[in-house]
């Protein structure tokens, strides 16, 4: 491990534009160690999240047909949220220096162990995060079944519009099928998609189904494997939902009148969630 940084006690200078804000807050925290990457401290975790998953599907084996279960069930949708996490930190280069490395981290935890396409998850997360919470070119903010703006709101017709009138009562049920619209979405890509790296993350994409599948075919009944999936994966999106939620609903939404620098962009749009060490591993830091 490399010796930790001494503390900035330099004054930040007096910068004139915006820009200048951005590049000298950016060099005092590279400056003060806070983009130093943990490399031991992620392959810990891959390897707790990787022995958990084992070991909620060797309790699965062995429980046998029973709806004790639901318990596993719920267990998974825990593990599975924590794996697309490392996913998520993946993606965005957190993990190592190389890009490749990260891209197999992501391509194992996404597509293999969780069931979404990481390229295709990529694209849209980075589209969300050089414009977020912008009503046109945020798409976590363009969601059929929900609205973020008035705009929004007024556009939508018949059944939707319904939905987006009661979306406060309806948003955690909405989530419940957050995990389907995600491996729905992934299909689409991929089937979309061309070349060789389309063809391993469908080829990783299959293995997970075939393997999910099988597991529930050799050992439920049809209905408990239609009870176990509709409970692991309604949890799953459910707890995924949670967690990246917060960061930005409710905050400002922008438009294209909203004459933003990328620093204001990110920090207007979006909120610091504080909490304990048990928060901070619930919602992946």
């Amino acid at each position: 491990m490399s010796p930790e940084p001494a503390p900035t006690t330099a004054r930040v200078p007096r910068t004139t534009g915006r820009w200048s804000e951005y590049t000298q807050l950016s060099r005092q925290i590279k400056q003060a160690g806070l983009l130093d990457r943990r490399r031991g401290w992620y392959l810990a975790r891959i390897g707790l999240n990787l022995a958990l998953l084992a070991g909620g599907w060797v309790a699965f084996a062995m429980l046998g047909a029973s709806w004790w279960q639901l318990l596993i069930a719920v267990y998974l949708a825990v593990v599975f949220t924590q794996l697309a996490f490392i996913g998520h930190d993946a993606g965005h280069r957190q993990l190592f220096r190389s890009r490749r490395a990260n891209d197999q981290v992501g391509l194992i935890h996404a597509n293999l162990l969780v069931g979404v396409s990481f390229e295709w998850w990529v694209a849209k997360h980075n589209r969300h995060h050089t414009n977020p919470n912008h009503q046109d070119l945020d798409p976590d903010i363009s969601i059929t079944a929900l609205a973020f703006t008035t705009d929004q709101a007024t556009a939508k017709q018949g059944l939707v519009r319904l939905i987006g009138r009661h979306q406060a009562w309806l948003f955690f049920p909405l989530l419940l099928l957050e995990a389907a619209h995600l491996h729905l979405a992934s299909t689409k890509a991929i089937l979309r998609g061309s070349g060789r790296a389309n063809t391993v993350e469908g080829l990783l994409l299959v293995a997970h189904v075939a393997g999910y599948v099988t597991a529930l075919a050799l050992v439920l009944s049809p209905l408990q494997a239609l009870v176990f999936v509709v409970v692991h994966q309604g949890l799953f999106g459910l707890y995924l939902g949670c967690s990246f939620a917060p960061r930005q609903k409710g905050m400002p939404t922008l438009s294209d009148a909203d004459q933003l620098d990328f620093l204001r962009r990110q920090v207007l749009t979006s909120r610091n969630v504080a909490g304990s060490r048990l928060v901070d591993w619930g919602w992946a830091g």
